[in-house]
């Protein structure tokens, strides 16, 4: 909510991706990616910072929320 909005869709720099009606497996390996580390470009230091407070399966469900939204 911070970063990406309420919606998802409204992140508050440019560079932050809109993450609403992403696609859910992509969603998943791309957080899953940034919280072992496997994934370290970009802007994935912001989210380093957050992913080790979510478990997989939370992992799990925020990406298939992600994907319901438009």
């Amino acid at each position: 909510v911070a970063c990406h909005g309420k919606d998802a869709n409204t992140p508050i720099m440019l560079e932050y991706p809109k993450l609403a009606g992403q696609n859910a497996e992509y969603a998943f390996n791309q957080m899953k990616d940034i919280k072992t580390g496997v994934r370290a470009n970009g802007q994935t230091a912001a989210m380093k910072g957050v992913m080790h407070l979510v478990s997989e399966a939370e992992i799990r469900a925020i990406a298939d929320w992600l994907s319901t939204l438009q």
